[in-house]
Order: structure tokens, then C-alpha cells, then sequence
């Protein structure tokens, strides 16, 4: 059993040795064709490289024959462009050449003339002053002549004449003067100055200063937030509703409603008033509220101008012009409140009518109704002259009325006594201190500008706005300006600052004309 166990295994022994040896020399012969058949494909693209190489050669050299070419042609035009150009330099540099010569020769031709013509000249300069020499000679000798004819001087005849001209203008002057001017002023100052005093002594106005914001107070500041709403949705339907800017800060328990609208401006502070009273802020209630306080207001106005009408005595009116009378109370004019200065001029004007023997009466309808048009300003276009005209044409009012509201901004002609008394009173009312406000700024353009006026005249030395600007000063030279033209100027300068510049009551227009002659005795 043993002996059979190594017998195959030596069998097995011998058998793996002999497959060993046979499968070692089929892989050499195998291993010989794959260098063979890869030394053949390493030949073949050995020649196919070198074949590529000659190609790409042949190439590289047809390339380079090429370029030589374009080179060779670009090279061709480039010198014949420069040869064209260096032609056309050399002809252009012939040219100016030749323009230079006749510039120097047309010059040299221009000094010869100017020489010649300043020999003329001074020539000419020489004749002049010989001739001007000789007229002196003959105006002394024809002088000389008439004072031999006259048996006097030259100075002695001038003196005369002067003093014959000075008689008879100053018996001239003397007796004008004496018979009108003189006269008429004194009676005039005397009459302004009693009707003045009357009618300042019987009535004195109120004043109450008219602000551009109303302050609504509140009871906490928690209101604000309510006010504002999600969103801001509330106050955006306050401002549109309103029709007024509501201002929200810091200032504790209060908010700042902002309109130039007074009667706007009052409708919506009633509103908030009345919408903080009731709690309920929101928009639908919004408009509720605003639509009851409107409609209170107009009543409200109604009532007032029947009352005023009431009061003044002056007959019936027809129930708009009543409203628009109770509506001035929300209007201000340099901060002055419109239905004051209305009333005011209403007053004087009755009492400057019946002192000069007119109608009080008319003369205080006149006074009432020459502002009317300002109620109408803020909705409808236009001045308030003209509409306050319009107005009161339609409702059948006396046409002193209607000259009254055109005169008293010099539209027309003043055509009454009473008229000439509601013109006066207007004047009155707004010129007196205090009655208007300005803003500062406002103020010094206006000033500033009347100054410039009066400075941009010729002969005007210096020029300056005194009394809060009612008054302007201007000095002139005296040379350049003599009497006459200085009423002139005066006149002109008032009529374009009433043509430029806005301004209450009227501006003085005083021109100082002064000649002085200096001598010092050493």
C-alpha cells in the first residue's frame, strides 16, 4: 500500500515536471512572435512618422514662400503710400510757401497805408486845431462886438437876464403857490387829520395772530398708535380725508395738524377731536365724523355772516355772500385774519364816508365785501379781485361795491366818496404796526429787492429800505441828475416796485438829491 502511494506520487512528480518543461517552451515561441510582430508595427510607424516629417516640412517651406510673398507686397504698397504722401507734404509745404509770401506782401502793403493814412491823420489834427483856434478868435471878437453894441458885458447881460427870469418866476411861483399849493395842503392835512382821528378814536380793532398749525392734545401717547393704524392705514385716510398733513413726533400727548388752509385745517382738528372722543379710529368712521363736522362747519359760517350782516345794519345780503363773509374768518393775508381786517375796513370806512358826506352805510357794505374773493381763492382760480367782482356781480350788488373791490388794488379808478373811503380804510388796516406779520426771510427779499430796483437806475449813488421796508432812500448825483429828473425817477422806480414786488400797504419812494461845494480857506 505504501509502495503504491509513492509510486504515484512519483508518477505525479514526474508528470507536473514534464508539463512544466512543455508549457515553458510554448510560452518562449509565443513570446518570440510578439516581438517579432511588434518590432514590424514599430517600423511601419517609424516610416509614417518620417513620411508625416517630409510632409510637414514641405508644408512649413510652401508657408514661408507664401508669407515672403505678402510680405514682399506689403512692403511694395507701404513705400508707395509714403512716396504719395511725401508728395503731398512737399506740395502742401510749397503752397503755404507761397500763401506766406503774399500774407508778407499784403502786409507790407496794409503798414505803407497806415503810415500814410496817420500822416493824414496828424495832419488833419494840426488843420483842426488851427481852425479850432480861429473860432475861439471869432467868437471873442463877436462877443467883443455885442458888448460894444450893447454898452455892457458878457457877464453884466447874463446877470441881468438871470435876475429877470428869477423876478418873474418867483412872482409866478409865489402866487401858485400861495393861491394852490398851500392851500390845498393845509386844507387836506387839516381834513385827513380830523377824519383820522375820528374814525381811529370811535374804533379799534382786535388782532389775533393766525398760525399754519393747530396742536390736538391727547390723553396718553398710547393714542398714537391707534391714530397711525396697522400699517399706517389710518392716517394715510386722516391726510386723504382731511386733506391735511398730521404730524406724529415725539411731543408727548399732542399731534400737529399743518395746512396753509385755515378753514381746512380748523375742519380737521374738530375731527380728531372728536374721533379721539369716540374711540373708534378707523376709516369709515373717519369719514362719518368728517362729513358731520363739514357740515357743522357750513352752518356754522352761515350763521356767523347773517349775524355779521346783523350787526353792521347794512340791509339784506344774499345768503352765499353771507357764507363766504362767515368763511374770511379762516383766510389770513400776511398773517393777518381776513374777516378783522374785513370789519376794520368796514368801520373806518363808515366813519371816513359820513365825516366826508357819503353814505355809511353803502361805504360799510363797500368795506365788507372788498376782500370777498379771498374766501374763494383756495377753490377756484384766479385773483381775488376778480373773483370777489365776479361774485358779487352775480348776486346784483351795487356798483359802488364793485369799484370798491377794483379800486382798491388800483384796477380801476376810485369813481366815490364811498369807494375813496373803503380804498383808505384798506390801507389803514393793513399798514397799521402790528396788524400783519412776514417771515423773516420773506421779508429781506422783498427789502433786498426794492433796494436792487432803486440801485439798477442810472445816476443812483445809493439806495436803502427804511421803516420795515415802507420806505426807500435813495441819493442821486447831482451831477447827472437835476430836479426835474428827479421826480421823474422817483415816479419810474415806484412803478416797477409795483410791478415786481409783492408788498402790504404802500412803499415811500424818496430821492435825495444834494449838491455840496467844498473850498478851503488856508
Amino acid at each position: 500500500m505504501l509502495n503504491e502511494i509513492l509510486i504515484g506520487g512519483s508518477i505525479a512528480t514526474v508528470s507536473g515536471l514534464f508539463g512544466f518543461f512543455i508549457s515553458k517552451k510554448l510560452i518562449s515561441s509565443n513570446f518570440e512572435i510578439f516581438t517579432d510582430q511588434a518590432k514590424a508595427k514599430a517600423s511601419a510607424i517609424e516610416n509614417e512618422a518620417h513620411t508625416l516629417l517630409q510632409k510637414s516640412n514641405i508644408k512649413c517651406q510652401e508657408l514661408e514662400v507664401e508669407a515672403m510673398r505678402h510680405f514682399e507686397s506689403a512692403k511694395e504698397r507701404a513705400k508707395a503710400d509714403l512716396h504719395q504722401r511725401e508728395d503731398v507734404i512737399i506740395r502742401k509745404e510749397q503752397t503755404f510757401k507761397r500763401y506766406k509770401e503774399l500774407e508778407d506782401t499784403r502786409i507790407n502793403q496794409d503798414n505803407v497805408t497806415i503810415k500814410a493814412k496817420l500822416i493824414d491823420l496828424e495832419r488833419n489834427e494840426k488843420s483842426l486845431d488851427s481852425l479850432v483856434v480861429k473860432y475861439e478868435k471869432k467868437i471873442d471878437e463877436a462877443l467883443h462886438n455885442i458888448e460894444n453894441c450893447a454898452g455892457m458885458t458878457k457877464n453884466e447881460a447874463q446877470k441881468i437876464l438871470l435876475e429877470k427870469v428869477e423876478e418873474m418866476s418867483r412872482v409866478e411861483i409865489s402866487h401858485i403857490v400861495r393861491k394852490y399849493e398851500e392851500e390845498a395842503k393845509e386844507e387836506g392835512k387839516k381834513r385827513a387829520n380830523y377824519i383820522l382821528a375820528q374814525a381811529t378814536s370811535r374804533f379799534a380793532g382786535e388782532f389775533a395772530q393766525e398760525r399754519l398749525t393747530n396742536i390736538v392734545h391727547l390723553d396718553n401717547d398710547e393714542l398714537k398708535g391707534r391714530i397711525i393704524g396697522k400699517e399706517g392705514r389710518n392716517i394715510k385716510s386722516l391726510e386723504t380725508i382731511l386733506g391735511v398733513d398730521i404730524i406724529i413726533d415725539d411731543t408727548p400727548n399732542a399731534i400737529v395738524v399743518s395746512s396753509f388752509n385755515l378753514y381746512r385745517r380748523a375742519i380737521a382738528t374738530k375731527t380728531l377731536e372728536l374721533l379721539i372722543e369716540d374711540g373708534r379710529i378707523q376709516p369709515s368712521r373717519i369719514e362719518e365724523i368728517f362729513q358731520k363736522v363739514s357740515d357743522d362747519f357750513e352752518a356754522g359760517i352761515l350763521a356767523e355772516g347773517e349775524e355779521l350782516i346783523a350787526d353792521m345794519n347794512i340791509g339784506v345780503m344774499h345768503p352765499e355772500l353771507m357764507k363766504l363773509l362767515g368763511r374770511l374768518r379762516y383766510r389770513a393775508s400776511y398773517g393777518q385774519n381776513a374777516l378783522a381786517h374785513t370789519l376794520e375796513v368796514a368801520h373806518l370806512a363808515g366813519i371816513m364816508a359820513s365825516e366826508m358826506g357819503g353814505d355809511p352805510i353803502l361805504a360799510k357794505r363797500a368795506g365788507l365785501l372788498h376782500d370777498i374773493g379771498k374766501a374763494l381763492t383756495h377753490d377756484h382760480d384766479g385773483n381775488h379781485v376778480d373773483l370777489g367782482a365776479e361774485i358779487c356781480n352775480r348776486y346784483n350788488e351795487h356798483s359802488v361795491v364793485i369799484n370798491a373791490i377794483y379800486a382798491h388794488h388800483g384796477h380801476q379808478e376810485i369813481e366815490s366818496v364811498e369807494c375813496g373811503a373803503v380804498c383808505a380804510a384798506d390801507a389803514l388796516s393793513a399798514a397799521r404796526p402790528g396788524a400783519r406779520r412776514e417771515v423773516l426771510e420773506s421779508f429781506l427779499k422783498r427789502v433786498t429787492a426794492i433796494e436792487e430796483i432803486a440801485s439798477s437806475h442810472s445816476g443812483v449813488k445809493q439806495a436803502y429800505a427804511i421803516n420795515a421796508g415802507r420806505e426807500v432812500r435813495i441819493i442821486v448825483n447831482a451831477t447827472l441828475i437835476n430836479d426835474d429828473e428827479s421826480t421823474l425817477l422817483a415816479k419810474e422806480i415806484a412803478k416797477e416796485i409795483e410791478e415786481k414786488v409783492q408788498y402790504p400797504g404802500e412803499i415811500r419812494v424818496n430821492v435825495i438829491r444834494e449838491s455840496r461845494a467844498i473850498v478851503y480857506a488856508r
